[in-house]
């Protein structure tokens, strides 16, 4: 098995996991992931980098077949100016190509990271390795603690 950073650092804080392979030949996205490994589109985490108008750029854990509602979205990063992060600036903030972003062991001490909060429902998620045909399988309690999410609703409307 090939040991990556993620792998590494789930292993140096004890976070349990389980690694999956699939092929690097798979269509990308998080649908094709699901697919091919058996779980639901719902458990295959996206990993989104948000930018705000300050330069703060942040992590958005989202459900693969799930879209975060701009005002929920706004209200939890506590901008009103926000978009996707560039290509470079998602491999400059993160170090690795979108498409396979790891939900941990990147992060600078004080990056926000925000997870779905439906997301909690599951038994377990993948998320990235870090290398497309890699997967990570956790507990959405070990994702939380591994990558320091904030858990929040970014998918429900909520009424005024």
């Amino acid at each position: 098995m090939i040991k990556l950073p993620p792998h590494l650092y789930l292993d140096e804080r004890n976070i349990p996991y389980e690694t999956r392979s699939f092929s690097p030949e798979t269509e990308k996205g998080a649908a094709h992931v699901a697919h091919v490994l058996g779980f639901s589109e719902r458990q295959a985490v996206k990993t989104l980098i948000f930018q705000t108008e300050t330069g703060e750029r942040v992590l958005v854990m989202l459900g693969g077949d799930q879209n975060a509602i701009s005002g929920n979205l706004k209200r939890a990063i506590g901008s009103r100016n926000i978009q996707m992060a560039s290509l470079d600036a998602v491999k400059e903030t993160t170090g690795y190509a979108i498409g396979s972003i790891p939900a941990f062991g990147w992060q600078p001490s004080g990056f926000r990271s925000f997870l779905e909060a439906t997301l909690l429902n599951e038994l377990i998620l993948g998320t990235g390795a870090g290398q497309w045909g890699e997967e990570i399988m956790i507990a959405p309690q070990d994702l939380i603690l591994a990558s320091r999410a904030i858990v929040v609703n970014l998918t429900i409307r909520e009424e005024r």
